[in-house]
């Protein structure tokens, strides 16, 4: 078996600034681990402000230049770096995988979904348009000109180190604007490559800069409080979001926020129950859990939900765990020992208050971030399981009798990014469709990304839509002309 690293020299394990591999300006590093052993997979830099404010100054001497460059071009170099994640798919897939600890089938899904931003985005590149119209009242003409925000900071996850990075810069790209992205400290290596990558297709110096640290306050903070900073778009915890959008504030930044989920799945009585199985688990379970449209709480009407848990519990509890690379495994690592410790107590806490685990539940011992696939029934309301992100393969079921009564709990939480819902009823599901307080809702689907979709949700998590067309409006600001014309 080849060693995943190799696809990544150790020159581009250090920051993408302009036309160079530079290390930090303090020459610090900090090591990245693979989840599954704990054990150092590579030292990457680690910058500080100063470091931040390098990459901003050369996304700001080439931000003219991009925005010139004429859409056709943004369009190709988008192609070409599609092209090349879909043929080095194995290589990259392997490297997440190495990382970040999913199954190296899950990170081949993500190499596909992420590829597919860059074509989705190349074709949006060149049907920007403006408009032009003769004033209702006559007398003149209304032009409207979209241009590039300019400057943009994206802050990116370490659930899915190529596909968040690629929602943002490929729609950021096409809209002529350039880009400082910073990674999730514990999975810098993958979007490292990504950078290599579009470099070698020809993407000009200056529009993808990349800088890896483990000071991310210190050097967002510098890069938001700078004015040639535009746009700020975060993906991560609601708790972040609202820092940043306080810091965004200052120099009034356009921003995108996809932020925290909990999301609920509703199986109802009338549902095709193969399907809802079928939908739950990949709602559920689609990398390894951790995900913010991950299926937090279970609701299954009463009539079927005995024989709904015990289906799903033997699906769950015949899942294989071990590290993601290894033939036939399911499900990988956690990211770190913070993750499993939440998710312990998490469970240790509903079983305190009443529920109780039908499958899983007990962290194994050895080494890696591992948790079993868990399913938990009897959960009270006061559980903290169903208020706080789960992040991790557990999943609670509860019982509800009503479409009125599961309605207003799963819109009982701050959050409102995603749903899904099992039902047969097409008035019922229309019926929660408009009821449910979420961005995206799944009607007997459990996999709801696709970058022809616009990705994003209400209340506290977040503002702003991914992909789709709207995505690239992200990046666009709009100037109104006033032609005199009598």
């Amino acid at each position: 078996m080849s060693d995943p690293m190799n696809v990544l020299a150790p020159e581009h394990r250090r920051l993408r600034i302009g036309d160079a591999w530079r290390d930090a300006a303090s020459g610090a590093t900090f090591a990245v681990e693979d989840p599954a052993t704990g054990k150092t997979i590579a030292e990457v830099a680690d910058a500080d402000a100063a470091d931040g404010l390098a990459a901003l100054d050369a996304a700001n001497r080439a931000m003219a230049e991009w925005a010139a460059t004429p859409p056709r071009k943004r369009s190709e170099l988008l192609t070409a770096t599609y092209r090349a994640l879909t043929e080095r798919s194995e290589d990259i897939a392997r490297l997440i995988t190495l990382e970040m600890g999913k199954p190296l089938a899950e990170a081949r899904g993500e190499v596909a979904y992420g590829a597919e931003f860059f074509r989705w985005f190349a074709e949006e590149a060149v049907r920007v348009e403006g408009r032009f119209s003769i004033a209702p009242a006559g007398g003149y003409r209304i032009l409207t000109v979209p241009k590039p925000v300019g400057p943009c900071v994206f802050v990116t996850p370490w659930n899915f180190p190529l596909a968040m990075g690629a929602r943002k810069i490929a729609p950021a790209l096409a809209a002529g604007c350039t880009t400082i992205t910073k990674p999730a400290g514990q999975t810098p290596l993958t979007m490292l490559l990504l950078a290599r990558i579009m470099e070698e297709v020809g993407v000009p110096p200056g529009v993808v800069n990349v800088v890896t640290t483990k000071r991310s306050g210190k050097v967002v903070s510098a890069l938001l409080a700078d004015g040639r900073t535009r746009k700020l778009s975060f993906t991560g915890s609601t708790e972040v979001g609202r820092v940043l959008l306080r810091q965004a504030a200052d120099n009034v930044l356009r921003t995108s926020m996809e932020l925290g989920g909990n999301a609920a799945l509703i199986v109802c009585a009338d549902a095709d129950l193969d399907v809802a199985l079928d939908g739950a688990m990949v709602a559920k379970m689609r990398n390894i859990g951790e995900s913010c449209i991950a299926a937090n709480r279970i609701y299954v009407e009463e009539p079927v939900r005995e024989e709904f848990t015990a289906r799903f519990a033997e699906r769950m509890g015949a899942l294989s765990v071990g590290h993601g690379l290894d033939d036939g495994v399911n499900v990988g690592a956690l990211i770190d020992e913070a993750s499993v410790a939440k998710i312990d107590e998490l469970v240790a806490d509903a079983v305190d208050r009443g529920a109780r685990v039908v499958v899983g539940g007990e962290r194994p011992d050895g080494p890696g971030h591992f948790y079993p696939p868990t399913v938990i029934v009897d959960v009270p309301d006061d559980a903290r399981m169903l208020e706080a992100e789960i992040f991790g393969p557990v999943a609670p079921i509860i019982s509800f009798t009503s479409d009125d009564e599961v309605m207003a709990k799963a819109n009982d939480t701050e959050h409102g990014l995603a749903g899904y819902v099992f039902t047969r009823d097409l008035q019922r599901a229309l019926r929660f469709a408009e009821g449910l307080d979420t961005g995206m809702l799944g009607i007997n689907r459990g996999l709801i990304s696709d970058p022809s979709a616009p990705f994003g949700g209400v209340k506290q998590s977040g503002i702003g839509k991914e992909g789709s067309h709207e995505g690239i409006l992200e990046y666009l600001d709009l100037t109104y002309v006033a032609i005199d014309l009598p």
